[in-house]
């Protein structure tokens, strides 16, 4: 089939967020099942498109709010407040409906549509719906956004983040109406969503690249526990503030603790043992430097990359269970804890192995292979209700 896939941020060729990762990895793996895929959507800048050949672009857009300006942020919330949409489906008027009839049109003909989570498939949403399609729900959005209200400490904040959450809500259940199946990437959200049925919905296992992961090798860490995110969004600033409030103060002060990733505005005082390392030159190979991953998700919805690639690689880790989101199959060399006495205590645990010369580490090609397999045949589900309803 020749698919084309909707999405606010092309594929790129370099992912570095877990969104760029889920994107890449679900467009590799429907050409591996032999299908054409087409691709339409906006180019974050600084980065290049995955394949070129095959991606039309509407233009390029920064959609993260920590890297444009308050003009900006401004326009954006005029734009949002003028179409009665939330604030990330505004973003995408930066393309015109004729500049996306346009474009599908020169992508003719097509067999269907994946509409890749709800900013451009929204914005666009009464165009996309006279042609067959998927939607896939990387997350709740409305519940994320609730969330944040809920936690807000400024007002002004709290009353946009609960219409964030009442307009997503809507257009959510209005995607998963028109799609002839959807897609998510944890288990709870299919109820979350209203799609449980199993004709309605499927689980798509995720992986971080289609190509196997390097088999593990002996490594010399240079910090006791370490964990890296984009720390300026709410959801991931939740957990670092809990593992810094509840878990670190449980930990001996010879702990080696390092916290790499963006902070934002207001960086966490803590204890003297942790260093604050902002952005660094590879991800894999600072999380390969550190002895133990923590994965300190506490709130949120859809899948939780940062596990996933801790998996691949084959790391000893302690999880909460909200960490594991769309695991299926947790390794052995993860402990789950969700109690802050538990937690300290493992990687405390783990930690002293660890210095002992005791090896943790796992091959994390068998965790890859499964996630893999699970996801060819989920899309294939999808795909093939898809073209039976139609």
């Amino acid at each position: 089939m020749h698919l084309v896939f909707i999405s606010s941020l092309v594929p790129v060729e370099n992912p570095a967020s877990g969104y760029d990762i889920a994107n890449r990895v679900i467009v590799d793996a429907l050409r591996m099942l032999g299908h054409r895929v087409s691709v339409l959507g906006f180019l974050q800048p600084g980065h290049a498109p995955a394949e070129p050949a095959h991606t039309s672009l509407l233009g390029q857009l920064e959609v993260t709010n920590a890297r444009v300006g308050k003009r900006q942020k401004a326009l954006w919330l005029k734009d949002a407040f003028y179409h009665g949409e939330p604030v990330s489906v505004a973003k995408m008027h930066a393309a015109s409906l004729s500049q996306i009839r346009d474009a599908l049109s020169a992508l003719a003909p097509l067999d269907g549509l994946v509409l890749n989570s709800v900013q451009l498939p929204g914005a666009f949403r009464d165009f996309f719906e006279a042609f067959p399609s998927v939607f896939v729900a990387h997350n709740v959005e409305a519940a994320s956004a609730a969330d944040n209200a809920r936690n807000a400490a400024n007002p002004l904040t709290r009353f946009l983040f609960e219409r964030e959450a009442r307009l997503l809500s809507g257009l959510e259940s209005r995607l998963c109406a028109m799609a002839e199946h959807v897609f998510t990437l944890a288990e709870d959200d299919r109820a979350a969503l209203g799609v449980a049925a199993p004709a309605r919905s499927t689980v798509l296992p995720l992986v971080t690249s289609v190509a196997p992961p390097p088999a593990a090798t002996d490594r010399t860490p240079a910090h006791d526990v370490g964990m890296i995110g984009s720390w300026s969004w709410a959801a991931n600033r939740a957990g670092l503030d809990w593992f810094l409030d509840e878990i670190v103060p449980r930990l001996p002060a010879d702990f080696r603790i390092a916290i790499a990733g963006g902070i934002g505005a207001g960086k966490p005082r803590t204890t003297d043992n942790v260093s604050f390392l902002g952005r660094v030159p590879d991800a894999r190979t600072f999380v390969q430097s550190c002895s133990v991953v923590p994965l300190i998700s506490r709130t949120g919805t859809g899948v939780q990359l940062k596990t996933i690639e801790t998996f691949e690689m084959g790391l000893p880790s302690v999880a909460t269970s909200s960490a594991l989101r769309g695991i299926s199959v947790t390794p052995d060399n993860c402990t789950v804890a969700d109690d802050p006495a538990a937690f300290a205590a493992a990687l405390i645990d783990l930690v002293g192995r660890s210095r002992a010369g005791e090896r943790l580490d796992r091959d994390g090609r068998s965790f890859h292979a499964v996630q893999l397999d699970g996801l060819g045949k989920a899309l294939s589900t999808g795909l093939d209700c898809m073209v039976n309803k139609r």
